[in-house]
């Protein structure tokens, strides 16, 4: 049976991502979902927009954006994050694309990793019993009534469960123990992989997950086998 699969956030680190999606065992009609953050920090952040276009355009994923997604494509464009960005990761992201012999700085974005971020991203996306966002939600709003800034940048909070009855699946708040943090209507699968954490993939409707690090090293585990926590 095909399964929903959600990912935490990637942060450019490319050989956790597929060495976690080999682990997972994710077949082609498994359906993905990236809860964004797939720049800067990591050694390869174009890499992982490659990867993750060629998913989108083959049907099989549905992406959200991120914080530093929109940080990215604002310092590139001369924004308000232009001085800060690098301070946050990007000089990473900067060196991924130098490394391929384009400047974005100078040449700008490709087309492609320009649209995917801008046009094929979406600010949350609602499922049957889950709904999925980058940052948080507001309990009692309404999902297309959700502000930006709970969707890209609120820290958790330990939220109320939402009135749809659906559970939140989220990441952008680092869970610096390594483990997804589970409170039952909501779980938070940024698992700190830019730190001495662990990239997530998480089964939905089963609980089970699987992590990965840039090292190849992996481990698996269920929702209701983590011991209790409280966000970080």
């Amino acid at each position: 049976m095909p399964r929903t699969i959600a990912i935490g956030d990637i942060h450019g680190y490319l050989g956790a991502l597929t060495a976690l999606v080999e682990f997972a065992g994710v077949r082609a009609d498994d359906g993905l979902v990236t809860l964004g953050d797939y720049v800067d920090r990591g050694p390869d952040s174009a890499g992982v927009l490659d990867w993750l276009i060629e998913r989108f355009d083959a049907g099989q994923l549905v992406p959200l954006r991120g914080n530093h997604d929109i940080m990215f494509l604002d310092a590139l464009e001369g924004g308000d994050w232009k001085t800060a960005w690098p301070g946050f990761g990007g000089d990473t992201t900067l060196q991924s694309y130098l490394n391929r012999g384009i400047n974005p700085l100078v040449d700008g974005l490709p087309e492609r990793h320009r649209r995917f971020i801008e046009q094929d991203c979406q600010r949350l996306h609602v499922g049957e019993e889950h709904f999925f966002v980058h940052a948080m939600a507001h309990y009692d709003m309404p999902f297309d009534e959700q502000p930006d800034w709970l969707i890209y940048w609120e820290k958790w909070f330990d939220p109320p469960p939402h009135v749809s009855g659906k559970t939140l699946v989220c990441g952008h708040t680092a869970q610096k123990t390594g483990w997804p943090l589970n409170i039952g209507h909501a779980v938070c699968i940024d698992t700190w992989v830019y730190g001495r954490g662990w990239l997530t993939a998480l089964d939905v409707d089963s609980g089970e997950f699987w992590q990965a690090r840039e090292n190849g090293e992996t481990r698996r585990g269920w929702l209701d086998e983590v011991p209790p926590q409280t966000g970080t």
